[in-house]
């Protein structure tokens, strides 16, 4: 069984390549079978992994989904790359930008992801899909393959405020799209413990949605250390395993693990 998560917020800049990379070579370092899907225009997943010109790959998401929106045959190991992390990876680029234009004149253009996924998923425990920042059609296309959905939000008051507007599209895909899709938690990023600041968001987001949607009681610390990663290729174990976000991404990796079995 292959379990497919979106790591969406339609906020920019709340931890979402960096929570998709980590948990994803955190559930690789438990022995899964990991394939992480950079399903941004600008990349940052794969960029972040060590890929530096995205722009240049040959093959990435948008080629393939290109293909199926042609009938072409994908053969289920084209375009991957194998990170020396044990994980793999679809990359993204700015082609992406075009394709979500072109998707809108597409029939069923709601489910390309997923036939892509069909085609992959035998060989993998989890998928991870790096959404970008928007409710766009890509991101409508990763909701609709996804089994549950992981939100990043940011400590901070206005991003708690723009979730409102994500949880009713998470309910309308699960309506209309995709029956199963269901949310696995909200993960609160970017976190400094020391501030009253942090502690009043947290007990903010419990209040109104702790009733209805699972939040995550491990939150990811504030670091330098981890903003680091984005230019080394390497994840958080790697870079700075003793420290303090690295036990965070682990302590997540354990409690999506304890919700997928």
């Amino acid at each position: 069984m292959c379990k497919i998560i979106a790591i969406a917020n339609q906020k920019g800049g709340v931890g979402k390549t960096t929570t998709t990379s980590n948990l994803g070579i955190g559930l690789a370092k438990q022995g899964k079978r990991v394939l992480l899907i950079d399903a941004d225009a600008q990349g940052s997943l794969t960029a972040s992994l060590g890929y530096t010109e995205p722009d240049t790959l040959e093959v990435t998401l948008a080629t393939i989904m290109g293909d199926l929106i042609n009938d072409e045959e994908v053969e289920p190991t084209e375009g991957i790359l194998h990170h020396e992390e044990g994980i793999d990876l679809m990359p993204g680029n700015i082609e992406l930008s075009g394709l979500e234009v072109s998707l809108v004149n597409v029939m069923s253009r709601e489910t390309i992801l997923r036939s892509y996924i069909e085609i992959v998923r035998g060989n993998y425990d989890y998928i991870l899909i790096d959404c970008m920042p928007s409710l766009g059609m890509i991101t409508i296309n990763a909701l609709a393959c996804a089994d549950s959905i992981l939100i990043p939000v940011q400590a901070a008051y206005l991003p708690v405020k723009g979730l409102q507007q994500l949880i009713k599209t998470v309910g309308k895909v699960k309506r209309q799209i995709n029956p199963k899709l269901e949310i696995e938690g909200i993960l609160l990023t970017m976190v400094d413990s020391r501030t009253n600041y942090a502690k009043d968001i947290s007990s903010m987001l419990k209040e109104a949605y702790g009733g209805s949607v699972r939040i995550f009681t491990n939150s990811i610390p504030i670091s330098v250390r981890a903003a680091e990663i984005s230019a080394e290729g390497v994840s958080i174990y790697r870079h700075d395993p003793k420290g303090k976000v690295a036990a965070a991404y682990y302590s997540l990796t354990e409690e999506v693990l304890g919700n997928g079995q």
